[in-house]
Formats: C-alpha cells, sequence, structure tokens
C-alpha cells in the first residue's frame, strides 16, 4: 500500500508518465487487488477463530475489549473504503482517464482527485488496524 500510494501514484500523475509506465501501474494495481482481497478473506475466516480463542462470543459484541471494537470499526471503514475504491471508482476513473484533461466536468475531476485521497486514507486506516491488533495482542 505505502509502495502503491507514495511511490507509484505520484509518477503517474506527473506530466511526464509515459503511457506504458501507466499500463505498467495499472497492472501492479490489479495484482495488488488479487492480494488484497485474499488477506482480506483470510483475515474475515480468522477473526471469528480468534475471538473463540480468547473466549469472547461472536454474539455477544459488549464482553469485547474496547481495543477490539476500534479495531473491527477501523476494519469495517477500510472494507468500505476498499469496496468504494474498487467497485465504483475504479471503473469511473478508467472512463475519466480517457478524456481530456481541458474537457473534463467538475465530477470527473473529483473523481481523479478522489482517487489520489482514498488510497492514501485506506492506508493510514490499514495501519490503525496494525496498531490496534498490537495493542489486543498485548492486553
Amino acid at each position: 500500500m505505502i509502495f502503491l500510494s507514495l511511490v507509484l501514484a505520484p509518477l503517474v500523475r506527473s506530466r511526464t508518465a509515459t503511457p506504458e509506465f501507466m499500463a505498467l501501474f495499472r497492472s501492479a494495481a490489479r495484482r495488488f487487488r488479487l492480494v488484497v482481497w485474499s488477506a482480506v478473506a483470510l483475515l474475515l475466516s480468522t477473526g471469528p477463530v480468534l475471538l473463540l480463542q480468547r473466549g469472547l462470543s461472536f454474539a455477544d459484541p459488549t464482553g469485547w475489549p474496547q481495543v477490539l471494537r476500534m479495531k473491527l470499526g477501523l476494519v469495517g471503514a477500510l472494507l468500505l473504503l476498499t469496496v468504494a475504491h474498487d467497485l465504483l471508482l475504479g471503473p469511473q476513473l478508467r472512463r475519466v482517464t480517457s478524456i481530456p484533461m481541458d474537457s473534463r466536468s467538475p465530477r470527473e475531476r473529483m473523481i481523479v482527485r478522489a482517487s489520489s485521497w482514498v488510497p492514501r486514507v485506506a492506508l493510514l486506516l490499514a495501519l490503525g488496524v496494525l496498531l490496534a491488533a498490537v495493542m489486543l495482542a498485548r492486553s
């Protein structure tokens, strides 16, 4: 996430990015998407098992530690943002990038701007999930 968001994406947005480099970025992002969704599936399937190992009931969240609730809230927000990025923003961005910059509508310009900040917010949420997981493991 760090590499895509902070290294490759700014290079693609530069005016000197060649079409080949942009194709490379799209290819890397598609491959990364497979890794992301595989990791999400793994985490969602192991989460309930870990709850049971800690002696917590999946059906009774009132007994969960506060840090666990915080982690699950961050995970939920991250999932929503990832779905929005992959299923809504991504297809629209592909269409918008084929339109010359000076011909884009305000909505299309907003899609391009959102495509740069959504992955960065997702990165911050993922780091928050990691921090919450460490805090939970230490409790």
